[in-house]
C-alpha cells in the first residue's frame, strides 16, 4: 500500500478457464494479477476442487485455485464454497477474498435460492497498516434473474446495516449482474453507497463479454474513502483470460 493508497481489484476468473472454455488458463491469470500488483483481491467462481479436472489437467495446481493465486503475495485469503459437484466430477467452487494485509474475520452469507446457483456475500474484515479503522470488504456474485437479484440486494442491505459500522470504510466489490443499474439506486439511497468507476469516469464500465465488453456487470462500491482512479482491464492479455474484464480501483484512506 504506497502513499496511504488502496488498490482493490475485482474479478470473475471463470474457473481459471478462457472465454468459452477453451484453455486452462489459472498460470497467467496469476501472472497478470501479479502485474497489477493490487492489495486486495475480490474474486469470483473460484474452483476449490474438481476432481475430473484434477486427472485430465496436466498443470491443474496441487493446491486450491486461491492457494495458487495467493501464493507469496497475497498471504491472508478466504474462500467462501457455494456450489458442490457429485459424482466422478466432485467438487466445488465460490468467491474469495485475497489480501495482503491481515483478515482478521470473514463469514460466507448464502444468498441463493436454488440449490445449485453460486450466490453469496463473503464479508471479510481487514486491519489496514497503521490504522485502528477497519475495512470492511463484501464480495459478492449476484444472480441473473431480477427477482432473484431483488432478494440478494435486500439481503446485502440488512447485512451492511447489522454488521458495518457506518463510520468504517466499506467496499462491495463484485459479479453483480446487474446490467439496468437497480442495485446502484438502492445501494446509493440505503446505503449511501458510491459506485468508483462511475464516480471517476461519469458512467459505468462495461466488462462483459470481456472481448467486446457492453454490458455493466462488474462493480466496486464504496463508503468512507476517495477514489482517485478506477480503470477497466482490457488491454492484452485479459481479453484471453475470462469472460469478464477486471476492475480495479484505487482509494485514498
Amino acid at each position: 500500500m504506497a502513499e496511504n493508497r488502496l488498490k482493490v481489484l475485482t474479478y470473475n476468473i471463470h474457473k481459471g478457464f478462457s472465454p468459452g472454455n477453451r484453455r486452462f488458463v489459472l498460470h497467467q491469470i496469476r501472472a497478470a494479477l501479479l502485474t497489477v500488483d493490487a492489495d486486495v483481491l475480490c474474486l469470483q467462481e473460484m474452483q476449490g476442487e474438481h476432481q475430473g479436472n484434477e486427472r485430465h489437467i496436466i498443470n491443474w495446481p496441487d493446491c486450491m485455485q486461491f492457494e495458487f493465486l495467493a501464493k507469496g503475495v497475497w498471504t491472508h485469503y478466504a474462500y467462501a464454497q457455494n456450489v458442490t459437484y457429485p459424482g466422478k466430477n466432485a467438487g466445488h467452487h465460490g468467491n474469495a477474498i485475497l489480501s495482503k494485509f491481515p483478515l482478521i474475520s470473514w463469514e460466507n452469507i448464502n444468498v441463493s435460492p436454488y440449490r445449485r446457483a453460486s450466490r453469496s456475500l463473503l464479508h471479510g474484515i481487514v486491519q489496514l497498516p497503521g490504522r485502528e479503522a477497519q475495512l470492511h470488504i463484501i464480495c459478492i456474485h449476484f444472480g441473473l434473474l431480477g427477482g432473484e437479484r431483488k432478494r440478494q440486494i435486500a439481503k446485502l442491505c440488512s447485512r451492511i446495516d447489522s454488521h458495518v459500522p457506518h463510520d468504517a470504510p466499506l467496499i462491495v466489490a463484485g459479479d453483480f449482474n446487474d446490467w439496468g443499474g437497480v442495485a446502484e439506486r438502492h445501494f446509493y439511497q440505503h446505503l449511501e453507497l458510491q459506485e468508483a468507476y462511475y464516480n471517476v469516469h461519469g458512467h459505468r464500465a462495461r466488462t462483459f463479454p470481456a472481448w467486446l465488453p457492453v454490458l455493466a456487470m462488474d462493480r466496486i462500491y464504496y463508503r468512507g474513502l476517495m477514489p482517485v482512479a478506477c480503470e477497466r482491464l482490457v488491454q492484452a492479455p485479459w481479453p484471453h483470460l475470462s469472460d469478464h474484464a477486471p476492475l480495479m480501483a484505487t482509494f485514498q484512506l
